[in-house]
């Protein structure tokens, strides 16, 4: 027993080999490096404590750089947020002394770490206690009240203190062993010590205790022995770390309660993180802790509330189940996993995957993919009902996954052996196990191999990940070969034919497991220094990215460069990869967010890309992938065949045509125009490079997608070609190329305007003459737009139509006078006279080209054609645009005053011809404008009550017109007014005007007329008076009608307008008193009101 206590368990926590207590003490105190000069501990201890290697790096590093490269390259190793964590807490609370009364009792470890106290807090003292077992933490409590699912700085301190100054830690026993060696009267001793020490604690645990021992049915009695918590853990005890479950949940349910709201999303994200952290450090609390957050992401209640009402979750928030299913595809992918573990984790997945708001796959439409996690050959299972396949969830990729193994013997050889090759081995056929070179290959369904390389990397296994995905690329280029020389060689038939098979149901980019951003930060990581290779000093500040790319790639994994091309590194192969992934001939998916997903990780992937700097080798490799994509037929998404629903390239082709430009513009310009192409908008093939119908192939003749972005797809289709312009400017054949192409492939008129609209810029650029070429572009498409708007509803039509004629102002006076001689291909009539003809004859526009007064004469001509053609064709809408645009020409003018005169009578309206009269009156033409105003007056009609309608004015004018011209012409507008108005009040305010002047008292020459006033009792007025009285007769008899008390003095005052117009004729008066006596008469029932009547008028 002795032994025991002096040489505690093997398994026990214990300190480093070869550390020494007292020289990292030294170096703290003294800051100097161990063993240096100024070191202080003389001579003995250069040969007992070696320098540390960061020590060695920094003096090496500060040999040959200056401090300024060196903060511009390497971050402190010590930053804000590093010092908050809270093992560099724990570190200052164990350097600063804080731990105190440690004790180790067989496996369990306890003391006391003080809190310093600070401004706003005061000292505490936290009383800490940890259980260990076979080198992990298996429990740990602190007084501090900690929150966090970390341990906090306390436990750090404690165990630091631990590990770092075992000397100092007095090691017990357990403490059942203690027991075990003291007799009767020790245990009563020591029990009753206890209980006087703690008695306020421990007194009611001790009694419950001694009547449950004393009595021989308790439960206590039937268990042989008692436990002890400091004796380690048992057989049967899982050995794992610490993890506070409870905290996991209760963090993971309040940042989903929160909605996306207060970064909560950002917080879930850094639980992933922590997951993948964990699984690299192979730790086994990963896959519980994210079965801990998979069961907090099931119960959200939020779930059965979308499904309910048939919405969709949040991006973001989808974006988060997608990561929780792509970790759970790397943990039953884990190479080391054992059997029964991944039986329990797919009995829970399973279980998962069961529940109805389990979330798809796809967002939408999860039954539309077979089971393509397993299938060998790509479109195995093509053939099969798309109506009889299950919901696919986020869960059944790493449901299928579980079926998958290690132990095939070449996967075996690919991912543990360097050396591993066949040179011998000739084998040609389509799933040969090496290439020509007698490299090893990879056959296996893309995204599932990908997801075996994520898993690799995922549990802590870099160099076999890079094997793998080496292999893996290594197949997937000679596959792309072997593709190019069938399609080579069967082209005319396929071309003839218009069918292949189908090779890709679905697409590597924005793939659930996202095979191409797995291949490609694999190698990424390696060739830019995987982890401390890049980050601890020993590249060349000074170098290119690519040189400490290289430089990195020979010190982490030498021995895999086997595999690659002469003068190739793992940047080049990781962007040959994205290449090759981007350029994948797929089909858009189905639902709103799988296709969301599709143009987010493109664009995601692109953006990786271009922070890599091009050097020559890259520029051969974009070369190289441009012509596979040209020639690479129905498996390339810039071949010469082309599916219905395959996804666009625009956004691929301009990354390729911005990288290309510069070393090869014709091979850019290849790709960029072959990229134009949106088949889904085409009814039949245009002509051109695809001009055979069949070279757009349906994959499914049944199936009609509905394609959610695609107002996002012809943006960037737009973008592509707005590129292209700008590229070509000066270049009059790639121009004309260019224009061609967007002619026939866009089909939105808003993006083409905005294509005119970018031309139009970039050839009027303020620093450089007008380029004229461009400038022709840009109006050709400005036709097009017109062209196009025509005959359908666009609310910027006007805008165009106004920057049109700008754009043809700028090409000159030929442009202008084409668009005039075409404009009813191009405008509507009111366009074209409103604004093309108006502009065109403006001043602005003659001083912007500089005519001559030839020049000017044609163009004005040639406008004013075109007026009256628009007069002809709509003269509602275009005869006053004629007549002003035509003042200048007498001829004209007549020609379009004789088009109003013979529509007079059809098709326009009283409104209008009364402005066109009042336009004639006031351009000095009386008696053109009496002709019209009195066509004007056939169309109108004014009832008994509509007192406030719009013509009343014009009525009036047209009235005050004739009577100004003489006593025939009033004579002869009255019967049209007495015809058309009814409304009393109206005529009323017409006769007293007519009485007030003299006929003819404004005449045509503007003599004075000293001519009599018109008598009342004698044509043309007496009609009019007439016609007057009788309107308020038939006026009085509606309002009475339907008339309430509260309009009684209205109606009153009604009448005494109505006696002024009766005392005006010659027997007025007694006329009035009928009318009056009358209306008493039948409307005797009204009493208040014949009483209000009586008192006002007898």
């Amino acid at each position: 027993m002795a032994e025991r206590v002096q040489q505690p368990p093997a398994k026990r926590l214990c300190c480093r080999p070869g550390y020494s207590t007292t020289c990292r003490q030294g170096q703290r105190a003294g800051g100097t490096v161990c063993g240096g000069s100024g070191s202080g501990q003389g001579g003995s201890s250069k040969t007992q404590s070696p320098e540390s290697l960061l020590d060695i790096a920094a003096r090496k590093v500060a040999e040959k750089w200056p401090f300024q490269r060196v903060e511009e390259s390497a971050t402190s190793g010590e930053n804000v947020d590093e010092t908050r964590l809270p093992f560099r807490r724990g570190i200052a609370l164990l350097e600063s002394g804080c731990v105190d009364n440690v004790l180790q009792v067989g496996f369990h470890l306890s003391g006391t770490v003080t809190e310093p106290a600070t401004t706003s807090e005061p000292e505490m003292v936290c009383s800490v206690a940890i259980s260990f077992d076979r080198c992990k933490i298996t429990s740990v409590t602190c007084g501090c009240g900690n929150k966090d699912i970390f341990y906090c700085a306390h436990v750090v301190a404690l165990s630091l203190y631990r590990v770092r100054r075992p000397e100092q830690v007095k090691l017990h026993l357990p403490i059942s062993e203690t027991l075990f060696q003291m007799n009767r009267d020790q245990l009563q001793k020591f029990v009753q010590y206890l209980i006087t020490v703690h008695h306020t604690e421990v007194l009611p645990t001790a009694q419950k205790l001694a009547d449950e021992i004393l009595s021989q049915n308790s439960e206590i009695n039937q268990v042989h022995g008692a436990p002890d918590p400091t004796a380690g853990a048992s057989v049967d005890d899982e050995n794992c770390w610490h993890l506070d479950e409870e905290q996991v949940q209760e963090q993971v349910k309040l940042f989903l309660s929160q909605g996306g709201y207060h970064g909560s999303g950002k917080q879930l994200n850094l639980l992933f993180s922590k997951v993948r952290e964990m699984l690299k450090m192979r730790d086994s609390n990963g896959a519980r802790m994210l079965t801990l957050i998979t069961e907090q992401f099931m119960a959200d209640p939020r779930l059965a509330l979308w499904r309910q009402q048939g919405t969709t979750m949040t991006d973001k928030y989808r974006q988060l189940w997608d990561e929780l299913g792509a970790l759970w595809m790397c943990i039953v992918l884990n190479p080391h996993c054992k059997p029964e573990q991944k039986a329990a984790w797919l009995r829970q997945l399973k279980k998962w995957n069961s529940v109805d708001v389990c979330p798809l796959e796809d967002g939408n439409h999860g039954n539309e993919l077979p089971n393509l996690t397993n299938a060998l050959p790509q479109g195995a299972h093509g053939n099969q009902d798309l109506g009889t396949r299950p919901h696919r969830t986020v869960f059944t990729r790493a449901i299928e996954a579980c079926d998958l193994h290690w132990q095939d013997s070449h996967l075996q050889h690919i991912i543990n052996d360097d050396l591993y090759t066949n040179y011998c081995y000739h084998d040609n056929t389509e799933n040969s196990l090496f290439d020509s070179r007698g490299w090893p290959l990879w056959h296996e369904h893309v995204p599932t191999a990908c997801a075996r390389v994520d898993a690799l990397r995922s549990h802590g296994y870099p160099r076999e990940a890079l094997r793998l995905a080496i292999a893996i690329i290594n197949t997937l280029r000679r596959q792309q070969q072997k593709q190019l020389e069938l399609f080579r060689n069967h082209k005319k038939d396929l071309l003839h034919k218009g069918v292949t098979s189908i090779t890709n149901l679905e697409g590597w980019v924005g793939h659930p497991l996202d095979p191409i951003g797995t291949l490609f930060s694999t190698l990424m990581e390696t060739g830019r220094g995987y982890e401390d290779s890049s980050q601890g000093g020993f590249l060349d500040f000074s170098a290119s990215t690519m040189s400490s790319s290289k430089h990195s790639e020979l010190h982490l994994f030498p021995s895999t460069r086997r595999f690659l091309e002469e003068g190739e590194s793992y940047l080049a192969l990781a962007v040959e990869t994205a290449l090759m992934g981007l350029g994948q001939q797929r089909i858009m998916p189905d639902g709103l967010y799988a296709q969301e997903k599709v143009c987010r990780n493109e664009e995601h992937l692109i953006a990786k890309l271009q922070e890599v700097d091009l050097d020559d080798t890259l520029v051969k490799i974009f070369r190289k992938q441009a012509v596979f994509l040209l020639e690479g037929g129905p498996y390339s998404g810039l071949g010469e065949l082309i599916y219905r629903e395959s996804v666009p390239m625009h956004t691929y082709a301009k990354y390729l045509f911005t990288c290309l430009l510069p070393h090869d513009a014709e091979l850019a310009y290849k790709i960029a125009l072959r990229a134009m192409r949106l088949p889904v908008l085409e009814s039949t093939a245009p002509s051109g490079d695809m001009s055979r119908p069949h070279h757009i192939v349906s994959v499914v003749p049944n199936r009609y997608p509905r394609w959610f972005t695609l107002s996002h797809i012809e943006s960037q289709q737009c973008e592509l070609a707005s590129t292209m312009l700008t590229a070509a400017k000066g270049d009059a054949r790639k121009l004309e190329t260019v224009l061609e192409s967007i002619q026939k492939n866009i089909h939105s008129s808003s993006h083409i305007f905005k294509l005119a609209q970018d031309a139009f810029k970039i050839a009027t650029l303020m620093d450089s003459l007008p380029d004229i070429t461009l400038l022709k572009v840009s109006l050709e498409l400005g036709l097009q737009v017109m062209r196009m708007t025509l005959s359908t509803l666009n609310w910027r039509r006007r805008e165009m139509v106004r920057w049109l004629v700008t754009c043809a102002t700028e090409v000159g006076v030929y442009a202008l006078d084409s668009i005039m001689q075409s404009w009813f291909t191009l405008f509507t009539p009111t366009e074209a006279t409103s604004i093309v003809a108006t502009t065109v004859m403006s001043n602005s526009t003659i001083v912007r080209l500089h005519l001559d007064c030839h020049q000017q004469e044609n163009l004005a001509s040639s406008a004013r054609t075109l007026a009256l053609q628009c007069a002809m064709k709509d003269p509602q809408n275009c005869a006053l645009s004629a007549l002003t645009l035509c003042e200048k020409d007498h001829i004209a003018f007549e020609t379009a005053y004789q088009i109003v005169l013979d529509a007079a009578t059809t098709g326009m309206s009283y409104t209008q011809l009364f402005t066109i009269a009042r336009y004639m009156e006031h351009r000095g033409y009386p008696m053109r404008a009496y002709k019209l105003a009195t066509l004007a007056m056939v169309h109108l009609n004014l009832s008994y009550n509509q007192d406030t309608h719009p013509a009343i004015n014009d009525v009036l004018w047209a009235c005050a017109l004739s009577h100004s011209l003489g006593k025939n012409e009033l004579a002869a507008i009255i019967p049209l007014v007495v015809k058309s108005v009814k409304c009393a009040t109206v005529l009323s305010d017409i006769l007293r005007r007519c009485t007030l002047t003299t006929p003819g008292m404004v005449a045509l020459h503007s003599r004075r007329n000293s001519g009599k006033l018109m008598s009342l009792d004698k044509a043309p007025l007496r009609q009019l008076l007439d016609a007057t009285i009788g309107a308020y007769i038939n006026t009085t008899h509606s309002r009475l009608t339907h008339i309430s008390p509260r309009h009684y003095s209205e109606f009153i005052e009604f009448l005494s307008k109505a006696r002024e117009t009766f005392l005006m004729a010659h027997d007025g008066h007694i006329q009035f008193t009928q009318f009056i006596d009358n209306l008493k008469q039948i409307y005797k029932g009204k009493k208040k009101l014949m009483m209000l009547v009586r008192e006002r008028f007898g």
